[in-house]
């Protein structure tokens, strides 16, 4: 397997400490609002990589962090507690707005098939670990104290910027004009390791400390994380490229010292999601949430689709034109696997491996997904039964995780309650020759004979959405595209 190296700005052969198992870290959310769904193209990445690694042989430990506390709305040192801006508005304490949002994220997860990582652990919970770790470095020189605070001093590395190769745009800067700078750092570039004066004197969440009674820095808190549960050699890093600079820099910089030896060899990171105005974010422009595309009648794997069509690393631009096209081509492809026969012969074993080895290479060559989902497209043409064709694409989406035998297998049975109530003279769905559109018509007409409205009126959206129009009569319903 090749991946590009963000730290070595070169694709390379992926190796780990211990062969055959990763040591596996990926920046979580921090749980003061709802995830917009340019994050959570990240965690889709990232999932998919942990996936693939494990579809390769690998056994995976990923540790993920809750952030809880001490994030700031700039990504340096400076500007409002996002915690505390989430408290205040929905007035409510910051464990109950962490608690929240971090159940709401993994509800998101759930609904666009991202795995729970293996360890989750909220920044809170290591305090103990975060001063064991500030200690040392204080002892040790790497840091210092000022104000009040302590901060990490850049100044004794003989290398700090780590990924420097990206454009200032995508990177976050330590010192951002308008901002007011913090005099007690004796360079621009240090960081805060523990706050005990800061601007935020109403912080909910403080903690007794050698220094005083305060709060972690941002940063200290995924290297404390990551050292408790993937131990002092970490294989992968992942996050967003927004996190490269001053986060994970700063991570690298901390853990080092503290280790005395390198620490993570391998940075994988993510492009943004933009929209016609640049980056999404949730402070500007629609509030793109899964909620929001449920709300639209999209079926939250299709913007799962939408996101492997492109590779991580370019930006994707988002608009709905675009995720229509993805859930035109997700229910498509669904129907062309509903039109396999599962009785169709026995799995040919030699073929399947032949396939598997095929994924392996596409998706092995920087986690190229958009070849990823080409092979799906390649399986169904394979010169072989249909039962071998089904067996190849579940272990495709073993990795890919688009519930594709799952929904075949409901439009499988509502495109045969259709054949029957027409041949019965019962209900019929009349359109202009789509299978996956006809089986979803059906499938409202089930909704909505068993009472589940909410479940019809989905339906209804994720048709209006692709731009179809029911019209439902006395014998059943046709459609239309409008």
């Amino acid at each position: 397997m090749y991946l590009y190296n963000s730290a070595t700005h070169k694709k390379a052969e992926f190796t780990t400490h211990t062969p055959g198992h990763v040591e596996m870290y990926t920046c979580g959310p921090t749980v003061y609002h709802f995830a917009h769904i340019g994050n959570l193209r990240s965690y889709i990445m990232e999932d998919v990589l942990e996936k693939f690694l494990r579809y390769s042989g690998y056994s995976v430990n990923r540790v993920m962090n809750i952030t809880d506390v001490g994030h700031l709305t700039s990504d340096a040192d400076e500007g409002e507690d996002k915690m505390l801006k989430g408290a205040h508005r929905e007035h409510k304490t910051v464990m109950e707005v962490a608690k929240y949002y971090t159940d709401a994220f993994f509800d998101d997860c759930r609904k666009l098939n991202i795995k729970r990582p293996d360890v989750v652990q909220p920044a809170t919970g290591l305090i103990d670990d975060y001063i064991k770790i500030i200690t040392k470095l204080l002892d040790t020189g790497y840091a210092y104290p000022a104000g009040g605070n302590i901060y990490f001093d850049t100044s004794k590395l003989q290398r700090y910027y780590i990924f420097n190769d990206h454009n200032e745009e995508d990177l976050a800067v330590g010192v951002r004009e308008g901002v007011e700078e913090d005099t007690n750092k004796r360079n621009k570039n240090d960081f805060v390791l523990w706050f005990t004066k800061s601007k935020f004197e109403d912080q909910a969440l403080k903690w007794d400390s050698p220094w005083g009674v305060g709060y972690p820095g941002w940063h200290i808190e995924c290297s404390g994380i990551s050292m408790k549960y993937n131990g002092e050699y970490l294989d992968l890093h992942c996050g967003g490229i927004d996190n490269a600079f001053p986060h994970h820099t700063n991570e690298i910089a901390q853990s080092e010292s503290y280790l005395g030896h390198p620490w993570c060899p391998q940075w994988f990171h993510v492009a943004h999601l933009n929209t016609n105005h640049g980056k999404m974010s949730k402070s500007k422009g629609e509030f793109l949430t899964v909620s929001l595309l449920e709300e639209k009648g999209y079926d939250p794997l299709s913007y799962r689709f939408f996101c492997l069509q492109s590779h991580y690393r370019k930006a994707l631009v988002f608009s709905w034109e675009n995720l229509d096209n993805a859930a035109a081509a997700y229910g498509k492809l669904i129907a062309k696997i509903a039109a396999l026969n599962p009785e169709d012969g026995t799995v040919d074993e030699a073929a399947l491996k032949e396939y598997k080895e095929k994924f392996l290479q596409q998706m092995g060559n920087d986690l190229n997904t958009s070849m990823g989902v080409t092979a799906l497209y390649d399986a169904l043409k394979a010169k072989t039964n249909d039962a071998t064709k089904l067996a190849i694409l579940g272990s495709y989406d073993q990795v890919l995780s688009l519930s594709l035998l799952k929904k075949a297998a409901a439009m499988r049975e509502a495109n045969a309650k259709a054949q029957t109530a027409k041949a019965e003279g019962g209900y019929t769905v009349t359109g202009e020759g789509d299978p996956a559109i006809d089986a979803l018509v059906m499938q409202r007409y089930e909704a909505k004979k068993s009472k589940n409205f909410a479940e019809a009126d989905r339906i209804r959206d994720e048709l209006k959405a692709q731009g179809i129009e029911i019209v439902d009569t006395k014998d059943g319903a046709s459609w239309k595209r409008v």
